[in-house]
């Protein structure tokens, strides 16, 4: 299994994460349960309309953070912004009901993955895996 791979099963396991961003100066962080493995790359998928895809727009630095129920998960980089039709059309094809809300307003749907990225898998004391990830 490749190393990406390992992380998105990871997220799959953990089923919600946490999304990191900044919002001026403060930290915000919301919970997702959406992500893609593409590519290998995983992406996350956020409406433009949305305050979270505001502060991506301003400071790219983000961090994301999950528990398995046996380990944590830290995924921190840089969040690539690049439209990507052929991810937003995958993401509407696992979530119909998604995209019927994102049609039935007139919403886009962001997608991001992370750059310039560490992953490190933990336990309570240590880090047991560190992966780097530059596209």
């Amino acid at each position: 299994m490749s190393e990406i791979a390992k992380i998105d099963e990871f997220l799959t396991r953990a089923e919600v994460f946490y999304l990191a961003t900044v919002n001026g100066d403060k930290p915000k962080v919301r919970p997702l349960g959406f992500h893609l493995l593409f590519e290998d790359k995983i992406y996350f998928g956020v409406g433009t309309f949305k305050e979270v895809y505001k502060q991506l727009e301003a400071n790219q630095n983000v961090e994301i953070a999950a528990w398995d129920g046996e380990h944590f998960l830290r995924y921190y980089g840089v969040a690539d912004l690049s439209k990507n039709e052929a991810v937003v059309q995958k993401a509407f094809e696992l979530m119909p009901e998604i995209k019927e809300a994102y049609e039935a307003n007139g919403w886009e749907m962001g997608v991001f993955y992370l750059d310039d990225a560490t992953a490190e898998i933990r336990n309570m004391f240590a880090v047991e895996e560190t992966y780097e990830f530059k596209y």
